[in-house]
């Protein structure tokens, strides 16, 4: 956990129920915890399971850093605006990375806690909001480990033109085979930008994949993975150093 930690419970709605709240451009945070505490952590004979924001994030230009978000569902609400997470942990079990922002994750574990889910039921890391084909949004993660117990899809499709990308990443034997679901774009695949490359652990293989998935040429990857993708105004390099290492 962070030097700091900010707990609250609350539930149901996405909007409203978030521990944190960040509407504010140009904000860098370092070093903090936030918790839902509604139903994380678990208990059996607890609230049951129902989306409780740890933080919704739409300011533009925000940065995280070091900074851990627990909840079981809709735990990280980032919903719009241009963000860097790096070396952050995000916990859940359903959505627990959702909403519209145009953001890359570096360097953050993503932890499932499929162990919280009833019997047979899936869990979804990532629920992305992008819901228009000239919407610059979506979600990269770059060097994340993804690990946890239970079985669980990379993601599914909130709207209809959902982008998540993993690139250089560890998968472990979580990912369900399938590894994405269209959700809300069922029938409308071709839309989606789900895509992985250079990932690697056993949960990387992609010989049992969704048929859409996305297959993404260089100059593609090389314009979703690199900074320029949220940063073509030089905010990253003003950072404090300590996030930049």
């Amino acid at each position: 956990m962070g030097k700091t930690n900010v707990v609250w419970s609350s539930n149901d709605s996405i909007v409203t129920s978030a521990t944190f709240f960040s509407l504010a451009d140009n904000i860098v945070v370092s070093d903090m915890t936030f918790v839902n505490s509604y139903n994380y952590p678990f208990k059996k004979d607890g609230n049951k399971i129902s989306a409780a924001v740890a933080a919704m994030i739409s300011g533009d230009k925000s940065a995280f850093y070091q900074c851990s978000f627990l909840g079981l569902q809709d735990t990280l609400f980032d919903e719009k605006g241009r963000h860097y997470f790096k070396r952050c942990t995000i916990n859940g079990a359903i959505d627990f990375i959702f909403g519209g922002g145009q953001s890359i994750y570096e360097e953050c574990t993503l932890s499932f806690n499929g162990e919280t889910l009833s019997p047979g039921t899936e869990g979804f890391i990532t629920a992305q909001g992008r819901g228009d084909p000239k919407d610059t949004g979506g979600f990269v993660f770059n060097k994340c480990t993804l690990t946890g117990m239970g079985k669980t899809f990379l993601g599914r499709a909130w709207k209809s033109y959902s982008r998540v990308i993993f690139f250089n990443s560890f998968l472990s034997d979580i990912v369900i085979p399938q590894g994405w679901v269209a959700w809300r774009a069922l029938g409308h695949e071709n839309q989606l930008t789900f895509a992985e490359h250079q990932c690697y652990g056993s949960g990387s293989d992609m010989s049992n994949r969704v048929k859409w998935k996305t297959t993404l040429s260089s100059q593609e990857l090389q314009t979703f993975t690199s900074m320029s993708y949220i940063d073509n105004e030089g905010w990253i390099g003003n950072l404090p150093l300590n996030m930049l290492g």
